[in-house]
């Protein structure tokens, strides 16, 4: 595919090869992002046990936190940048990146402070018990040093892929990964430093990957970036966030859904055979294997996210269908291979993370079965949301990201437990994601019939 600087390729290259190009990198720079955590469990597990592993989930919140604040400016700048160039805007398309960058660094360092002034009582609100409350601290604290770096390498990461660089944004996040595989191993097994080493270690990693981020800005495709362009300016900061929200709403809700299930499992396990560690180790092991499933999703709509938003700024709409109706089935084939391995092999991926009691391998099992059930309509949903993103419905996208997690899951969670005890809050998940499907349908449907509108009325003019 001959790709030329001004990204007008977006409008003619077959849109099957467009997506791979742009797909595949992403899904793998995603996915790199979800092994920062997951590499540290499988250490964890096996190094300290379950207890270490309980204090990643509880810190767990900490960087999704900081993650969708850098999507909701990263994504949104990104959407931003699109948009503009499909407009042949190249100005304002730099004026947002610089003005994303701006909010990314002073984000990190806000972040910084906060963590490290509260990191204590905020994990009491996360989640952290008595037992687990000291490994959350050791591992605590050099994640929290690692976070302005975590935050401004997540957003650029957004920024490159969408300036047609998504070799380079794997790249950028594999290196980080690599550092983090290595010295995972070293710092636990060899150094003995247990759940602290493995913080310091997915630090390392996170500022490795900050720093190739950085040398990028100085040779970025499309847009020249100039001194000027970092001055806060409301207008395009605001044109930015709008853009960011659904990707924000999306990692937060994670968030807000991570600190209401912690506290809901510790308090229910509690009262069962399971206790209150088991269930919240458990469904920490859970949502850090989804997270592979979600970066494959993210990955395949936000890799369409330019070839929609350059087509749709460029009003070449049937290229935009064609788009959406390609990633819709991409994602429904990793869907459903995902809910094959949830529901038939849960035992093989709790083992990766270390043997323990038969209880809290029966909890484990049943977490999987339960909570991932419905993940094949949860692929239609990331999509749409992305999707509806990157044609300027900001309100609409952030409204399908919303449905499933705040919506639907926390009244569910909140009344399901007081009938089916703690493996009601497992249940939680697929009502929150089998109506949230339904809201989806909806509003694709609602676009594709305005689409087909105005390509009625563009057709009769000529």
């Amino acid at each position: 595919m001959k790709q030329t600087n001004d990204n007008s390729y977006f409008a003619t290259a077959p849109i099957g090869g467009l997506i791979a190009k742009f797909a595949i990198p992403t899904c793998l720079s995603l996915i790199v992002v979800a092994l920062y955590n997951i590499v540290d469990q499988i250490f964890i597990g096996q190094g300290v046990g379950y207890l270490g592993n309980g204090a990643t989930s509880v810190i767990f919140p900490f960087t999704c936190a900081a993650s969708a604040l850098a999507l909701l400016v990263g994504d949104g700048a990104a959407s931003f940048l699109s948009l503009k160039l499909g407009e042949n805007h190249k100005k304002d398309a730099a004026k947002g990146v610089g003005n994303a960058i701006t909010v990314l660094v002073i984000l990190g360092v806000t972040l910084l402070v906060i963590g490290l002034v509260a990191l204590r009582p905020l994990s009491r609100v996360f989640g952290a018990t008595d037992t687990l409350m000291p490994y959350v601290l050791d591992y605590g604290y050099p994640i929290i040093i690692g976070l302005p770096f975590l935050v401004i390498l997540t957003g650029l990461n957004s920024i490159i892929r969408a300036d047609g660089s998504p070799k380079f944004a794997m790249l950028t996040m594999l290196a980080g990964a690599v550092i983090n595989c290595i010295l995972d191993p070293l710092f636990i097994f060899v150094f003995h430093w247990g759940v602290w080493g493995a913080g310091v270690a997915t630090a390392a990693g996170q500022i490795i990957s900050f720093i190739i981020s950085i040398r990028y800005l100085f040779h970025c495709k499309n847009i020249k970036l100039e001194k000027h362009g970092f001055i806060l300016r409301g207008e395009i900061v605001t044109g930015v966030l709008k853009l960011g929200v659904s990707s924000f709403i999306t990692q937060i809700s994670i968030v807000i859904v991570v600190i209401l299930s912690n506290n809901l499992l510790a308090k229910y396990g509690a009262s069962s055979k399971y206790g209150a560690e088991i269930p919240l180790t458990a469904i920490g092991i859970v949502m850090k294997i989804n997270q592979i499933l979600v970066a494959l999703l993210v990955g395949i709509a936000a890799g369409a996210q330019p070839i929609v938003g350059y087509n749709y700024g460029a009003e070449k709409y049937d290229r935009v269908k064609k788009t959406f109706k390609l990633s819709v089935l991409m994602a429904a084939i990793v869907g459903t291979i995902g809910f094959v391995l949830f529901e038939c092999c849960p035992q093989v991926l709790v083992n990766i993370f270390g043997s323990e009691s038969e209880l809290y391998m029966e909890f484990c099992i049943k977490s999987f079965r339960i909570f991932l059930c419905f993940c094949i309509l949860t692929s239609f949903q990331i999509v749409s949301g992305i999707f509806l993103q990157a044609i300027g419905q900001p309100v609409k996208a952030a409204i399908v990201s919303l449905s499933r997690q705040i919506i639907f899951f926390i009244p569910a969670v909140l009344i399901l437990p007081r009938f089916m005890g703690v493996e009601g809050i497992l249940w939680a998940a697929p009502v929150g994601d089998g109506l949230s499907f339904l809201v989806s349908i909806f509003f694709i449907i609602t676009e594709m019939r305005k689409l087909k509108n105005v390509e009625g009325k563009e057709k009769k003019h000529k």
